[in-house]
Order: C-alpha cells, then sequence, then structure tokens
C-alpha cells in the first residue's frame, strides 16, 4: 500500500458500457478495486500510484457538463509502461479482443519500443517499453526520435 503522501494518479474515462470494459482492462493485466466500484463506475488498477477510473456516462456527467468525445477521436493518448517488448506485445495482441490493436504505427527506436491500441470506447492508450540507461545515452548523443 502506498503511504499517504505518495501522488497517485487516478485517470478518469467515460464508457458505454462499464461491464465490457471491466473485463477488457482485466484482460490487460488491470485489477478491480471494490472498494470504489458500483453499477455507475469501476476502479481499475494498473499499480499502487496508477489507477483508472471508468464512469458510465450518467457518471461522467455528473462531474462536468462538457461532452464525451466520439470514439473516433483522441482527446489523450495515455502512455503506459512494460516490462519489455514482450509484454508490449501482448498488451497490444490482447487489445485486439475488445478493443483496437496497432491504431498507429509500431515505433521502434532500438532503446524505446511502442504500440497503440484503444479500448471500447476508443482511448488510446500505448503500451511501452524504454532501456532509460540506452535512452540516456541516445539522447546525450542527440539521436532524433526516428522510428527505425
Amino acid at each position: 500500500m502506498t503511504a499517504p503522501n505518495s501522488r497517485m494518479i487516478f485517470v478518469n474515462l467515460p464508457v458505454a458500457d462499464l461491464n465490457v470494459s471491466m473485463a477488457f482492462y482485466e484482460a490487460l493485466g488491470f485489477t478491480n478495486n471494490p472498494q470504489f466500484t458500483d453499477e455507475t463506475a469501476a476502479c481499475m488498477v494498473w499499480s499502487e500510484t496508477i489507477n483508472v477510473m471508468l464512469l458510465t456516462h450518467d457518471k461522467w456527467r455528473s462531474f462536468t457538463n462538457r461532452q464525451i468525445p466520439p470514439s473516433t477521436s483522441s482527446e489523450v493518448m495515455l502512455a503506459i509502461s512494460c516490462d519489455n517488448r514482450e509484454a508490449v506485445d501482448r498488451m497490444n495482441e490482447t487489445a485486439a479482443a475488445g478493443g483496437t490493436a496497432d491504431i498507429n504505427p509500431k515505433q521502434d527506436y532500438g532503446w524505446m519500443y511502442n504500440r497503440n491500441l484503444a479500448d471500447p470506447d476508443g482511448h488510446v492508450w500505448e503500451a511501452m517499453w524504454m532501456d532509460m540507461d540506452a535512452a540516456t545515452a541516445a539522447m546525450g548523443e542527440g539521436v532524433e526520435l526516428s522510428a527505425a
């Protein structure tokens, strides 16, 4: 459990079908926190500090009067780190069951590898892996960010 003063992030996402979205995120490796889950919202946990709140459209509207963007738009792209390239590939392949895999071209810089996917409501996630030592060396050499 995190210390009381630890910084956390709760990403709030409007979803059309809460059960479908929960199943999708569980398949990706998130776990449900029942303490913050009911018929209108579900807290899906990635780590001790990263949580995704899936909110029904009615619940979403109780927090804001801003419109819910269509599933074909990209209001934000959320990058999430994986342990290695294989985990990035597994997450992307899993996304195809209920979401959309490879919505953007795969990027491989050698020291960083990522693939983009969308959940059932079109929210964009970037599954990524980075070798920090190699990234630091590459940036120190002025390496351009262009995929191999």
